[in-house]
């Protein structure tokens, strides 16, 4: 569905990114049976963090259903970073391998930053290296791999836009270094006029009601509301709060206040549902880039 920035109507288009993403891992499953090469992606768990075991299963197991080579590396909460590193270069060196991914957050005593850089840029599927993030900076989309989240969020902007969103006025919520400033500098790569607002930023809601396209990424639960939004809109939420609530029951919301901005958005996502399901598909399309770079690299080679 397409519609214009302006339109709006009482019944908001919820954007199901489960569609969307099951539709781009159909298009990577195809291409992997079509082209007959296996890309190999292999994901690194450190500790035992609950949610981070569930994304990282979740993960190796959508890798396998995409036809891929697809390893598990679950290491103790006491591996020393030298050990991580280790592992890193080995896997830097496999010709099997194309994209690596280190599931963050890591144990304190491991340096986030170090590791990031230890992964060879070409197989950092998760799109953190500082040379990705030159590359997407600086509009070489050609030879980034880009972070799955935004990546994922702006083709659920395009599902509803189209490619043209040249003009629009994007205001991103958040500046983190995984969502809000990538997600702006996709944008600007498609056009937009970009503001970011941030928790230092002067009248957020009166920055945000300016906008064509609203992206919230603060872990803030239902921060925006309605008043921030302008009638017709479209609004990514890529929040995920979990909200306890009596007698151990819990429930997980977004950072937009879904039930008051459905009134005033032309098209929304819904938290669980949307933007979620994306990231894992954009891992997917990422490995699946990066292995046909690595075949026309040794093509060119030979």
């Amino acid at each position: 569905m397409k519609i214009a920035p302006s339109s709006f109507t009482n019944q908001p288009y919820l954007i199901d990114g489960k569609a969307s993403a099951s539709q781009v891992i159909a298009s990577v499953t195809a291409a992997v049976r079509a082209e007959r090469q296996r890309p190999g992606l292999a994901v690194i768990l450190v500790g035992d963090d609950p949610a981070s075991t569930v994304y990282v299963r979740n993960k190796s197991r959508r890798a396998e259903e995409c036809g891929f080579l697809s390893r598990q590396y679950t290491l103790s909460a006491e591996t020393r970073g030298s050990e991580l590193l280790e592992l890193i270069g080995r896997l830097n060196g496999d010709p099997e391998i194309h994209g690596i991914l280190v599931q963050l957050p890591l144990p304190r005593h491991i340096d986030a930053c170090r590791i990031i850089k230890a992964i060879d840029p070409s197989k950092d599927v998760d799109g953190f290296h500082y040379v990705n993030v030159g590359h997407l900076a600086t509009g070489a989309l050609h030879e980034a791999l880009v972070p799955c989240t935004p990546l994922g969020a702006l083709h659920l902007i395009q599902e509803v836009l189209g490619d043209k969103l040249c003009g629009l006025h994007a205001v991103v919520i958040g500046r983190s270094n995984i969502v809000g400033k990538p997600m702006a500098n996709l944008l600007l790569q498609h056009d937009c006029t970009v503001t970011i607002v941030h928790s230092r930023t002067l009248s957020p809601e009166a920055v945000c009601r300016q906008a064509d396209i609203v992206i919230a990424a603060v872990g803030v639960p239902g921060l925006v509301k309605a008043d921030w939004v302008k009638p017709g809109a479209v609004v990514i939420d890529v929040g995920i709060n979990r909200i306890d609530h009596p007698g151990d029951y819990s429930r997980l919301v977004g950072d937009v206040d879904f039930d008051e901005v459905k009134t005033v958005a032309s098209a929304i996502t819904p938290v669980p549902g949307g933007v979620g399901p994306m990231t894992i598909a954009m891992l997917m399309q990422n490995t699946l880039n990066a292995a046909r770079r690595s075949r026309i690299q040794q093509a060119s080679a030979v």
